[in-house]
């Protein structure tokens, strides 16, 4: 069992950055493959980036590469995600979700068990 509490939301103007935040309780945090998702109003939740258990494994969105980062620092039990050259079509609530796998990565949602509450990100000037 995982807790996971997202953070860093705001809103931002075109071109800025957000760097959004995964807490997670749980001693066995490090065995956990962790998501990004978003879902923007009148959307499907749509795969961003995740990262495996320890780190080595990313995998980014088309829609985000270049642009998006996603990170993780075990030892404080947490997930990032570097947001740069925002775009008004990344608009939408981001969540954190995490998927006991020890290896490897999925790219799909239904794969994760443990979400967050989300976080809203607006990009408008």
């Amino acid at each position: 069992q995982v807790q996971l509490v997202e953070s860093g939301g705001g809103l931002v103007q075109p071109g800025g950055s957000l760097r959004l935040s995964c807490a997670a309780s749980g001693r066995s945090f490090s065995n956990f493959a962790v998501s990004w998702v978003r879902q923007a109003p009148g959307k499907e939740r749509e795969f961003v980036a995740a990262i495996s258990a320890g780190g080595g494994t990313k995998g980014h969105a088309d829609s985000v590469k270049g642009r998006f980062t996603i990170s993780r620092d075990n030892a404080k039990n947490s997930v990032y995600l570097q947001m740069n050259s925002l775009k008004p079509d990344d608009t939408a609530v981001y969540y954190c979700a995490a998927d006991r796998r020890e290896t490897g990565i999925s790219v799909q949602v239904a794969d994760y068990d443990f979400w967050g509450q989300g976080t809203q990100v607006t990009v408008s000037s």
